[in-house]
């Protein structure tokens, strides 16, 4: 099966791919610093409501 790797969209295999879903160990370890410098954020309920305070100070 040909998949799209995540991060550099380029074409591979996930039969037999080590790396899966990337395409390879060096957009594995991109991925894997762009969690650790927080670059990727999951929302909490706290973050939802702290943007909205900020929100209704800026009017």
């Amino acid at each position: 099966m040909q998949i799209k790797c995540p991060l550099c969209k380029k074409k591979t295999t996930w039969e037999e791919n080590p790396w899966k879903p990337f395409c390879s160990e060096r957009c594995k370890l991109i991925d894997l610093g762009k969690w650790a410098m927080e670059d990727y954020k999951i929302p909490s309920r706290d973050d939802e409501s702290e943007n909205n305070k900020v929100e209704e100070e800026k009017r």
